[in-house]
């Protein structure tokens, strides 16, 4: 995909959508942390349905410790893997009392040292939180790099690497929303709803459906 066609998918998103927004609900970045721990390999309804009981009751490092795990549990046994999220939970809690005073650490080096956090969750982070350029290749990003021929690439860390080299600058900040919102409601993995597609004409993707299958 050439420069230039990269650049109006992106001109097109934003025109569509300015300030893209998360699903997750949250208002401070230690909230956002622990709702994208427990994001992975569910949806954001349910950790929403999960985190609106447990915030009223704790927000803060130190106040989910409280609960302990037999508490935290309670909140979160709606959501898959609860047991070892909660775990993780509660240590990425200790840590950040022990080693940030209670805060969420700016850099991907801190937050990759916490338990439940990995490269994608720093990412999402980073973006939302901080407003860093990042980009988290989730299984919706990976899909739509590899589809459209935005960002191909055999792993999630080569399409993320892709992704920032070809994205022009002035997109990065929003660009993981947008992608992973495209990925989510219109190219979905397995009847992508092309006839609904604002960028149809300009993916790569030849299997296209509906009544946009020819190239444009």
């Amino acid at each position: 995909m050439n420069p230039q066609k990269r650049r109006t998918i992106f001109e097109r998103f934003r025109a569509a959508n300015p300030e893209p927004r998360g699903e997750l609900h949250f208002k401070t970045p230690f909230e956002l942390l622990i709702a994208v721990i427990l994001s992975a390999q569910a949806t954001d309804k349910s950790v929403n349905l999960a985190t609106d009981q447990l915030y009223p009751r704790a927000n803060t490092p130190a106040d989910i410790l409280k609960l302990g795990q037999k508490g935290l549990e309670r909140y979160v046994k709606s959501i898959g893997l609860y047991r070892t999220k909660a775990k993780n939970i509660l240590a990425t809690c200790k840590l950040l009392l022990e080693r940030h005073d209670g805060d969420v650490p700016h850099s991907r080096e801190a937050l990759e040292a916490l338990p439940g956090v990995g490269r994608k969750t720093a990412n999402v982070v980073l973006n939302i939180a901080f407003g860093e350029p990042t980009i988290a290749v989730d299984t919706h990003l990976f899909r739509i790099g590899n589809r459209t021929g935005i960002a191909p690439g055999k792993t999630p860390l080569e399409v993320e690497e892709r992704l920032l080299k070809f994205i022009p600058g002035e997109y990065k900040p929003h660009a993981h929303h947008w992608l992973i919102l495209h990925g989510r409601y219109v190219c979905v993995a397995r009847a992508p709803k092309c006839g609904e597609c604002l960028i149809r004409d300009l993916c790569e993707f030849r299997q296209k459906t509906g009544e946009t299958q020819k190239t444009i």
